[in-house]
């Protein structure tokens, strides 16, 4: 829980991690979370009970579990525990994943940006290694091309990592205006929307591993067409908001060449 004592305006992050049946690897990132003091909200997205038993044995003091009764998908694991973070308190969520694939070194250099820049969502952008399947890497990159145009701007660099940090107070909003996708297409749909919004964002290079027996729940065909039909929406989304779209880039244009 945040710290009661703390002045209204704090920096008060969690982490948030869902998860579903990543049972030999959740201990070593929420301890490893833990040794940053930062606390930890883990969201059971309907696991298996030998993945069950292993989060009842990370309860504690600074690690809180929500359980949902069935199996939801990613975004919806990711929305029930911002809800539940901002209702605790918290001004921030660190989002990362259960199996082991983000660096939590680097932990500090997420929440010194996030405290720098308060109000922006601070994107990883994955530094791979050799161990990242081809097909996901160069198919990654049409799902690029197709949010730079959904927001007009080159400004968000990777769209589909899941390890960043999230300001509560607008996400939540966005949460409340409109629900979010429940499956893998979560990550870029709310990144999308919160420029729209008008939430800043900070991209921040991490490196980004695939363990060796990994286990991945991204359905090549399914959550491909899902992630299609976001896209179509996203884009027949941008159309109407082109104007502010363009009309914010001028403007930071223009005061990025006053300032220089």
């Amino acid at each position: 829980m945040p710290d009661a004592q703390a002045p209204a305006g704090a920096f008060q992050p969690c982490a948030l991690i869902p998860i579903y049946n990543h049972k030999d690897t959740i201990a070593a990132t929420v301890h490893a979370l833990r040794a940053h003091d930062l606390p930890v909200v883990i969201v059971d997205d309907g696991s298996d009970e030998a993945t069950r038993v292993v989060l009842d044995g990370l309860v504690a003091p600074g690690v809180q579990l929500i359980r949902l009764a069935r199996n939801s998908g990613k975004g919806s694991a990711i929305t029930a525990g911002m809800i539940a973070a901002r209702d605790a308190g918290f001004t921030h969520a660190l989002q990362i994943d259960a199996d082991g694939q983000h660096e939590v070194a680097d932990v500090p250099r997420f929440l010194a940006e996030g405290r720098a820049y308060p109000q922006a969502l601070i994107c990883g952008q994955p530094i791979y290694d050799d161990s990242v399947p081809r097909a996901r890497l160069y198919g990654r990159y049409v799902t690029h091309v197709c949010v730079w145009l959904e927001t007009l701007s080159f400004m968000l660099r990777d769209s589909m990592c899941g390890y960043r940090l999230y300001p509560l107070e607008a996400t939540c909003a966005e949460i409340d205006r409109a629900p979010l996708p429940a499956r893998m297409d979560f990550d870029t749909e709310v990144a999308v929307r919160l420029i729209w919004r008008g939430v800043p964002v900070r991209n921040l290079p991490t490196r980004v591993t695939y363990p060796e027996n990994g286990l991945s729940h991204f359905h090549m065909l399914h959550d491909n067409l899902r992630i299609s039909a976001m896209h179509t929406r996203l884009l027949l989304g941008m159309l109407p908001r082109a104007p502010v779209l363009l009309w914010r880039k001028r403007k930071k244009e223009r005061s990025a060449a006053c300032t220089a």
